[in-house]
């Protein structure tokens, strides 16, 4: 078979990147819309739908929506909300499973294949399928507050970030990441006299870099995506986040360049926190297919 030549292997490295270009350039479409849109008032950006103009920062362009957005809603107070929550119940949450995980994986107890089948089972569950019955729970509940013993926990941030310490899907990522891990790196631990503890925060969780980052990612996400738990327990505008706060948008006249404006500022913080865990998660991604 004859080699390629330096044009051949040219024109098929262009062709790679042509493709990749492209299907960048389909998932980047819609936060080029958003961004754009945002820029423009609501009659100019619903006539520039209708062709490219729309991801063409093009007429009247101006920061009026963005102004007009923190006038018509606490955008600040929604953004600081969701970030305190999210980043709150991730690191609570990072911390629990990777201890639930780190158990199922190299601690020997019995019924523990049952009780990981369990856990595994509660993915099919949905939250609307729980959340009338975990409504009534947190509002019965007592909590030492600076008044006091409170009873009820509606209205708080507490409601919103205990109920999600723990999930099915990160404690599966951990076990199965600690799964692979090599057993001589337990059995040296334990020979040096270290203790378990000692063995999950020492040796185990300092080389489990690509899990914590795609459990952070995925939690990051699942959390301040929320909408209808925070919907439920904050009648107060003071603990809500911008997926409640998105519907003050909606209420009388709709002005779609204000909703693009609140939509690009509370994807900021998305776009921050993947793109500092982003090397931990490719790497994790691309381990997935090595096998010591």
């Amino acid at each position: 078979m004859p080699s390629r030549t330096p044009e051949t292997r040219a024109t098929s490295l262009f062709m790679r990147y042509a493709i990749l270009v492209l299907v960048a350039l389909i998932f980047v479409f819609p936060l080029v819309f958003m961004l754009v849109s945002s820029l423009k008032p609501s009659m100019q950006l619903l006539s520039d739908t209708s062709s490219i103009r729309a991801f063409l920062p093009v007429g009247d362009i101006s920061l009026d929506n963005y102004t007009a957005s923190f006038a018509r809603a606490p955008v600040a107070l929604f953004i600081f909300n969701s970030i305190f929550v999210t980043s709150v119940t991730v690191v609570l949450n990072l911390v629990i499973c990777s201890m639930a995980g780190f158990s199922f994986a190299f601690l020997d107890w019995k019924g523990k294949d049952v009780m990981l089948s369990i856990v595994i089972a509660t993915l099919i569950v949905p939250l609307e399928t729980i959340a009338i019955p975990l409504l009534l729970v947190v509002n019965n509940l007592p909590w030492i507050g600076a008044d006091g013993i409170e009873w009820g926990w509606l209205n708080s941030y507490r409601v919103q970030i205990v109920p999600f310490l723990s999930d099915a899907l990160t404690v599966f990522l951990f076990v199965q990441y600690f799964r692979d891990l090599p057993r001589d790196l337990i059995e040296a631990a334990r020979i040096d006299g270290a203790s378990w503890f000692q063995i999950y925060a020492k040796v185990i969780m300092p080389i489990s870099g690509p899990v914590i980052a795609t459990a952070a990612i995925l939690r990051f996400l699942a959390m301040y995506n929320q909408y209808l738990w925070p919907l439920m327990v904050t009648q107060s505008e003071q603990y809500r986040p911008v997926m409640v706060g998105l519907q003050y948008f909606f209420q009388l006249n709709t002005d779609w360049g204000q909703v693009m404006a609140y939509l690009s500022m509370i994807t900021v913080p998305v776009l921050a926190f993947y793109l500092a865990l982003q090397r931990a998660f490719i790497t994790s991604i691309a381990s997935t297919g090595i096998k010591g």
